[in-house]
């Protein structure tokens, strides 16, 4: 699949001024991908014409994960509805969805053996439930070619979709994750088309809902957050009843898209998840290269003995 060129993936944002790209720490940088399995999960993922928000979002981790045959399948097209400022999945008017889409990923996991998938989207504010019966679609399919197979969904808000959550949660997805990516004075910068307080309803309706399913959800720092606004949000987030947090370093894609404040150090994200950890999260995973889906499946077997431990706890 040919890849747009930034103006063609962001047409929304070539009238701002340039933001210079500031040169990454020793800390943040890696090797660019080239191993044997790297190579043979690419081509899985292109036999059955498949995107991954891997390589739409320029993931930095993109040759660590896929050289162990770990993908975040990104599904309903590779355009969202939604021009958040961070974001390097292009803009615009996305395509009908691909009825035969959730065969496919279902296919390919199972190819790839995998012990726990992530599968992400757009957001498809076009569509009259958000694409949350395509979600359930793939699901169900993951879970008939790969039943041995966890699953954990990467969410769009599904801002004023009603119905939507409940018909995810009814496919019965081990992991859910929103990710409320910032805090909230900085929303109308960074996720102009988002409301802070819709995704925080979003992961709570979940619990809600089912109270098995974990919750998840991530934060970018290096934005121009406040250290107590970091605090505020894992309260918020902790309030919502969500069990997972991962925090990372925010890296701009192009000079058009937000600008870095700063790198966090290494010592800092100890820090964060230090108060993380405190504040009675089940997991946490914070260091500069940490993404929503970075280590997933190693960080759902620990959340799950995590989860078993506070059940013991409990019951002694």
């Amino acid at each position: 699949m040919d890849r747009k060129s930034a103006a063609e993936r962001h047409p929304e944002k070539q009238n701002r001024p340039d933001n210079p790209i500031k040169r990454k720490p020793s800390w943040i940088r890696v090797k660019a991908p080239g191993s044997k399995g790297y190579f043979e999960t690419k081509a899985i993922v292109q036999e059955h014409e498949l995107h991954t928000v891997c390589e739409e979002a320029a993931c930095p981790n993109i040759g660590e994960c896929w050289a162990k045959k770990h993908a975040t399948f990104m599904i309903m097209g590779d355009t969202c509805t939604r021009a958040c400022a961070f974001c390097n999945v292009a803009t615009g008017r996305p395509m009908a969805l691909d009825p035969f889409e959730p065969a496919r990923t279902g296919t390919a996991v199972a190819k790839l053996d995998l012990q726990h998938v992530v599968i992400t989207s757009v957001d498809r504010d076009d569509l009259d439930d958000g694409g949350a019966a395509h979600f359930g679609a793939v699901i169900a399919n993951i879970r008939e070619m790969a039943p041995n197979t966890t699953i954990e969904v990467l969410t769009p808000d599904f801002m004023n979709k009603d119905g939507a959550v409940e018909t995810i949660v009814a496919a019965q997805p081990d992991v859910f994750n929103h990710n409320i990516e910032t805090v909230p004075r900085l929303y109308p910068a960074i996720r102009p088309g988002a409301r802070y307080f819709t995704s925080l309803a979003l992961l709570s309706r979940v619990k809600a809902l089912d109270p098995s399913i974990f919750t998840k959800s991530g934060l970018m720092v290096g934005l121009g957050e406040e250290t107590g606004e970091v605090g505020q949000l894992m309260d918020d987030l902790r309030a919502a009843d969500v069990d997972f947090i991962t925090i990372g370093q925010y890296l701009q894609p192009t000079p058009k898209h937000a600008a870095i404040a700063r790198f966090v150090t290494p010592e800092e994200f100890e820090g964060l998840a230090t108060k993380a950890r405190a504040k009675g999260f089940l997991l946490v995973s914070a260091s500069p290269l940490t993404r929503s889906s970075y280590h997933a499946d190693t960080d759902f077997a620990m959340l799950r003995e995590a989860r078993n431990r506070e059940l013991d706890r409990i019951k002694a």
